[in-house]
């Protein structure tokens, strides 16, 4: 008797004229089977590595999404989200500055869910380790990222603690050596039902499939640009193309280039930056720069600014104004 998933893999691999893409609806049937351990691993191999070859379409990738949020166990009770932040890639050229935009946003009053990965490659610094550095804990639970926004207006909570089978869907790169469909999913699970949402992309093309998904599944705020290193921060050395979802409307917008030349890469990578530029110990151009700009695309996002410089003069005041005690109380 035929297997119940081999419908799916028969979808996506007849060849060249046999195979199309699948539905919103037989993306969204076939991860939640997926999900729920309905598959064989030689199928799950099979069908991840097709859809790579093919790359999923935005449809696919709204199924893949809704079935994936499906199956997480938000509490009911789950307090009121202003900003959902995707973080899954990790930065190896330059620090994780956009974790202080998220930061500025949240001390001006906003609360902001940040999920994501802990440390996949040794050259990478990801968020864990750098809100460690800012005296700021991973949350182990929903309840404990619902008392961390209760208590700061921000919480970070890693994706093995919102779901264990998503993380080993991540983890499986290293087995088969290529990304899935699911690094892209995942930036898309919006965990605390935000009414915004901000993620990067490193790979051309994945900005207009994440706003088009978006869009399927009813999500009516969002920015997705290509960022520093796949992450959702604003390379301000060159210029940045955003591609919104306001109150339902697609727009692109292309964010100039704030400096005439490249910086260098930041060779140290030394996460203690992070907290003296934040106290105003220490001058960092660069950082300072991917903070802000970063902050003003999610400010764009929300609808709080209506133009680019207007949200660019918005996150500078917030930036003027910050309490420099709002994190790092307790370091040294």
């Amino acid at each position: 008797m035929t297997h119940p998933f081999a419908p799916y893999i028969q979808i996506l691999g007849k060849g060249q004229r046999g195979s199309r893409d699948m539905t919103q609806q037989e993306a969204e049937q076939s991860m939640t089977m997926i999900l729920n351990g309905q598959v064989e691993p030689t199928q799950l191999g099979a069908y991840l590595m097709l859809m790579r070859v093919k790359e999923e379409t935005a449809a696919e990738m709204a199924g893949f999404a809704q079935a994936s949020r499906q199956s997480l166990k938000v509490p009911q009770d789950f307090p009121p989200v202003d900003l959902d932040w995707a973080s899954y890639a990790g930065k190896r050229r330059q620090l994780p500055w956009f974790i202080l935009s998220a930061l500025l946003l949240a001390s001006h009053g906003s609360k902001v869910l940040m999920h994501g990965i802990g440390a996949q490659s040794a050259d990478r610094v990801y968020t864990p380790d750098a809100l460690a550095a800012l005296g700021i804990a991973s949350c182990d639970s929903f309840a404990q990222a619902a008392q961390q926004l209760q208590q700061r207006n921000f919480a970070f909570i890693p994706l093995d603690k919102m779901n264990p089978t998503l993380q080993y869907f991540i983890d499986l790169k290293e087995t088969l050596g290529l990304r899935s469909p699911m690094h892209s999913v995942v930036r898309m699970l919006n965990p605390g039902h935000a009414p915004v949402s901000v993620m990067g992309i490193f790979h051309p093309g994945y900005d207009e499939t994440h706003q088009s998904a978006a869009q399927l599944l009813g999500d009516n705020n969002l920015a997705v640009f290509k960022g520093e290193g796949g992450e959702a921060e604003r390379n301000p050395d060159t210029e940045c193309k955003v591609r919104l979802l306001l109150r339902g409307e697609m727009l692109t917008e292309t964010w100039p280039a704030l400096f005439g030349s490249r910086h260098m890469k930041d060779e140290k990578m030394d996460v203690s930056r992070l907290a003296a530029l934040w106290r105003g110990e220490i001058e960092d151009e660069y950082g300072q720069a991917a903070v802000l700009s970063t902050a003003a695309i999610a400010l764009r996002a929300m609808g709080r600014a209506a133009s680019i410089d207007e949200a660019e003069r918005q996150a500078a005041d917030y930036w003027q104004r910050r309490d420099r005690h709002y994190i790092c109380e307790n370091l040294t």
